[in-house]
């Protein structure tokens, strides 16, 4: 059996090169190796290209390397969690590539086992299709994607032995299992180190002969950022409320069902264990429970996709992005509640790109619009210029085309019979005269809706 390096945490950094490509590990700030990070931005080594969900956060993990310009490019999903980004991408001080949050763990894994790209209907028809090699399969339009290798990996794990085997503790696992395949030198920072045989071979989540070097660091509250704690108390207004418990009335028993963020987690402070419904976030959790009673955060708990503190039901499992994503294109994902900024005649959806702000967040969103079974859209019927959200034709970026089975908004219910925007129910409060008024769709009525 093989022994694998131990380094200090200055010795590990010292391994990446000016002009490197470097894949860093983590969720926001969940599973992140956040401690070598901070060492390699000590060394000052410049040029490199970035590559991990999101930067960091302000002055923390990739976010500490930006603010000391040493990242030249960043390719991620979702830069917006870090305003240095935003500002960074803005001004042109550094180049950057968008990438779905699926398209990317895919990528990520298509290079660690060797295969040169693949194709994926995720972002058809979208802004981030243009410039890529677009085949039709099966009457369904898909996008290249060149895999993804880097020089150097940094990855976090909970646990290794001497040999290198890694063991990752709750949703820590997500970017961090198939970085660890996917470069020509593989360090992870674990908080500790064991003796072979410790870690029991169904328990190996990266074997060993992935990994070239270890360094134990410890985890601190202080080193997870947003993800550190969570308030258990949180002010709802009641129109809100209605939005999902309406969207709550179209769940079933044993759905599985993942939520996007706004109004949509809402829906999971309205399910019951009696109720049977599965929780799932796209960054490796099949189960979420409520947020923790007690206000813990990460070192304690799973995170969601907001990277909000949670808890796990009976039944739960993990896994990293890869497979969470699988699920998702796969069609394993039964529903998927997610808010809106425009939906159209044609049930296209408009959700990842706000008027006047850098494209520079798509996150998950394209693959669960694509993959899951039924798309409900949950949001505001109008803007705050009184606007209408629902439109002939969607102008803004599109999230994807022809995708919408159910438009929840406070004043309406609309569905697509037959493939025609449909007006089914009115919301509490609202006539159908605010609906006509506000809304600058054309729209059928259902037989249920009553002048």
């Amino acid at each position: 059996m093989k022994t694998v390096p131990i380094l200090t945490l200055t010795q590990a950094a010292a391994l990446v090169r000016d002009g490197d490509t470097l894949l860093q590990g983590g969720f926001g700030m969940t599973g992140n190796p956040v401690h070598l990070m901070h060492a390699l931005a000590e060394l000052g080594t410049k040029n490199l290209t970035f590559i991990g969900n999101n930067t960091g956060e302000t002055g923390l993990g990739g976010g500490r390397l930006l603010r000391n310009g040493q990242l030249k490019k960043l390719i991620g999903s979702f830069f917006t969690s870090n305003p240095d980004a935003v500002k960074a991408a803005q001004s042109g001080q550094v180049e950057y590539e968008l990438l779905p949050q699926g398209t990317l763990a895919e990528a990520i894994r298509a290079g660690g086992a060797g295969i040169g790209g693949f194709y994926t209907p995720t972002s058809a028809g979208t802004p981030l299709a243009q410039g890529r090699e677009i085949k039709v399969i099966d009457g369904v339009e898909h996008v290249f994607i060149k895999s993804i290798r880097g020089n150097v990996a940094f990855i976090r794990a909970w646990r290794a032995d001497t040999a290198g085997n890694l063991q990752y503790r709750m949703t820590e696992n997500n970017f961090n299992k198939a970085m660890a395949t996917a470069a020509n030198l593989v360090i992870a920072e674990v908080e500790e180190i064991v003796p072979v045989g410790q870690i029991a071979p169904e328990c190996v989540h990266t074997p060993g002969c992935f990994v070239d070097y270890l360094v134990q660091a410890t985890l601190k509250p202080e080193d997870l950022g947003m993800s550190a704690s969570v308030s258990s108390s949180k002010k709802v207004d009641e129109v809100r409320m209605n939005m999902a418990r309406r969207a709550l009335a179209e769940l079933k028993k044993g759905d599985v069902v993942n939520l996007g963020i706004g109004i949509p987690t809402l829906v999971a402070d309205l399910i019951t264990d009696e109720q049977g419904i599965m929780l799932h976030t796209e960054n490796g959790m099949l189960g979420v429970g409520p947020v923790p009673a007690d206000g813990g955060g990460a070192m304690d708990y799973p995170v969601n996709a907001g990277k909000i503190p949670v808890t796990a039901l009976k039944g739960s499992s993990y896994f990293d992005s890869a497979d969470s994503f699988a699920m998702i294109r796969g069609g394993h994902i039964d529903v998927a509640i997610m808010g809106g900024l425009e939906v159209d005649e044609a049930a296209n959806l408009a959700n990842w790109a706000v008027p006047g702000k850098p494209l520079l967040g798509v996150g998950g969103a394209m693959d669960l619009a694509k993959g899951a079974k039924r798309l409900i859209i949950t949001m505001t019927h109008t803007n705050p210029d009184g606007s209408s959200k629902i439109v002939p034709q969607c102008t803004l970026p599109l999230t994807a085309t022809g995708v919408v089975d159910l438009v929840i908004t406070d004043l309406a219910v609309f569905a697509y019979p037959d493939g025609q925007l449909t007006l089914v129910e009115l919301m509490p409060g609202a006539t159908l005269k605010d609906v006509k008024t506000k809304t600058s769709a054309n729209f059928l009525m259902s037989e249920r809706v009553k002048e």
